[in-house]
C-alpha cells in the first residue's frame, strides 16, 4: 500500500510562486513514475508533470519553464515549485504515484487547492 499526503496550496497573486509538497510512504520498490495532475472547476483532470524512477522529468507545455518537479530521497517527499503563476493555473492539484506490483496501481494524494488571483 502507498500513501500520499499533500501540503502547500493556497492563494497567490499572478506572477507569484508556491511550492507544493507530497510526502509518500509504502511499498515503492517497483515505482514507475510519480508526479502531479490538476483539475480546474468544470474541467477534466489534466496531467502537469512527472518524474520517472531514473529521475527523468517531463512537463506539460502549459507549465514548461515555470514549474519544477523535484524529489527529496531522504525525506521521501516530492516537490512542485510553481513560479510565474497565472490565473489559469488555478485548480486542485493532486500528486500521484504509479507502481508495478504484479499489476499497475496508481495512488493519489488528497488534493490541494491553488488559487491565483489576477
Amino acid at each position: 500500500q502507498v500513501r500520499l499526503v499533500e501540503s502547500g496550496g493556497g492563494l497567490v497573486q499572478a506572477g507569484g510562486s508556491l511550492r507544493l509538497s507530497c510526502r509518500y510512504s509504502g511499498r515503492l520498490l517497483n515505482m514507475i513514475d510519480m508526479g502531479w495532475y490538476r483539475q480546474a472547476p468544470g474541467e477534466d483532470r489534466e496531467w502537469v508533470t512527472l518524474i520517472t524512477r531514473d529521475d527523468t522529468s517531463n512537463y506539460a507545455d502549459s507549465v514548461k519553464g515555470r514549474f519544477i518537479l523535484s524529489r527529496d530521497y531522504i525525506r521521501d517527499t516530492m516537490y512542485l515549485q510553481m513560479n510565474s503563476l497565472k490565473p489559469e493555473d488555478t485548480a486542485v492539484y493532486f500528486c500521484y504515484l504509479r507502481v508495478n506490483n504484479l499489476r499497475i496501481e496508481t495512488y493519489w494524494g488528497q488534493g490541494t487547492q491553488v488559487t491565483v488571483s489576477s
